[in-house]
């Protein structure tokens, strides 16, 4: 018997609550959103929902929303929502009929609600992602369809502290592969300092700052207990037995390993591009490299950052406009003012190249993004949620010292196989 996609949808969306439960947002801020209605409420007005409950109504990012519908003949009502409410109440709009037109949403979502049959594809939209960087577009893809654009990106690299580095008479250009920063790290620890403070802990946080590593050695998110795998999590296991990573990390959420750095004891502190603003708050000398895989190079790091996407409406003549205000945010010059505002390295090279422009600084967050994926690329889709989570215990359980690296990661496959 066929199905319709109307069908699948329905059929999906229950499951599909059950996967989000582990894909809460490891960068986005923000915290209790405004109530939305959903759907459409009259012809002429077009419903948004964003991530971003932080920004109110007289800020540049809504005023952008506003003029982005004006320009398509509509008024645009918008909704911000916390991330995690948020894809909750778009597979609950998407069930009863009145999703909106336009939803902004957490990268790895973006596979969940396609194989549900949210959203539709660019493809049906008419949605222009030729200037899209591959490995950013990625995250939005799902069986060879696309569902969505990204509105920019974030992702991880090291900040160090330049005056501990000093100290214990550390280059950090001379940083490059795993070895590089290890023996760094035991410089630093003789001089007196603390090494490097990261997030481990046991949620999707925990799973954002390993796959750098995880990567990084070559190993393959569908192969847990691989020799690679198993060689990332040993070094991660090893910083703490030595001493040159404190047992905080287990617990550490990104914000308060942060707060570890911002003390100014730590030479190195896994995190993010959302935390420039804070670097220039420390009071001490700062700078940032790429996280070094294991043979030397820039590892591949997981990509942060929300798809605008168009989910299915039962009158599709409302995706023209819809398109048309997707193509707005997205715009070159609209794309680097709001991925400004938003900390994000923009999702195409010409706007990259203007950003870096305008500021340096963003010039190894560039090349960071270059070198990231997707958490739900490989075409892992809504797999990928069964395998993070095993994988953060697994982390859990080395670190704490319950179970060797390789019995954590051969448990982890296990699970995730099941």
């Amino acid at each position: 018997m066929k199905i319709t996609r109307r069908g699948r949808r329905h059929a999906a969306v229950a499951l599909s609550a059950v996967l989000l439960t582990t894909m809460a947002t490891a960068c986005s801020s923000g915290s209790s959103g405004s109530s939305g209605s959903g759907g459409t409420t009259a012809s002429g007005t077009y419903q948004i929902w964003d991530p971003y409950p932080q920004f109110d109504d007289s800020s540049a990012w809504v005023t952008l929303l506003t003029k982005c519908g004006t320009d398509a003949g509509v008024t645009v009502k918008r909704t911000g929502y916390d991330t995690s409410d948020l894809t909750n109440k778009a597979l609950l709009a998407a069930q009863q009929g009145n999703s909106p037109d336009v939803l902004i949403v957490d990268n790895p979502v973006v596979s969940t609600l396609a194989e549900a049959g949210v959203l539709t594809t660019t493809d049906e939209t008419k949605i222009d992602t030729s200037a899209v960087e591959p490995n950013l577009l990625a995250a939005g893809q799902f069986d060879g369809k696309t569902y969505g654009i990204p509105i920019g990106a974030n992702t991880l690299a090291l900040y160090y502290n330049k005056k501990v580095l000093d100290a214990a008479k550390v280059d950090p250009a001379t940083i490059k592969d795993w070895a590089s920063l290890t023996a760094a790290l035991e410089k630093v620890k003789a001089a007196g300092k603390k090494g490097i403070t990261f997030s481990a802990i046991g949620t999707e946080e925990g799973s954002f700052q390993f796959l750098p590593w995880f990567w990084g050695s070559g190993a393959n998110l569908t192969q847990l207990g691989s020799p690679q795998a198993v060689a990332a999590l040993s070094l991660w296991t090893d910083w703490l037995k030595k001493g040159y990573a404190p047992n905080s990390v287990i617990n550490n959420t990104q914000t308060t390993s942060w707060q570890e750095f911002a003390t100014g004891d730590f030479a190195f502190s896994e995190n993010g591009t959302w935390q420039l603003a804070n670097a220039k708050k420390t009071g001490f000398e700062y700078g940032i490299i790429p996280i070094p895989s294991q043979a030397g190079g820039t590892a591949p790091a997981p990509t942060g950052g929300e798809f605008v996407t168009a989910p299915v409406q039962k009158d599709t003549g409302r995706y023209a406009t819809a398109e048309k205000i997707i193509s707005c945010l997205t715009s070159s010059d609209n794309a680097l003012t709001t991925d400004t505002t938003l900390s994000y390295v923009a999702a195409t090279d010409a706007v990259q190249q203007k950003q870096v422009a305008q500021n340096p600084e963003l010039k190894v967050w560039v090349e960071a993004v270059g070198a990231a994926k997707g958490r739900t690329s490989d075409n892992l889709g809504t797999k990928y949620p069964k395998i993070s989570e095993p994988m953060w215990t697994a982390v859990q359980a080395a670190l704490s010292g319950s179970q060797s690296p390789q019995d954590a990661l051969t448990a982890a496959q296990s699970t995730a196989a099941k």
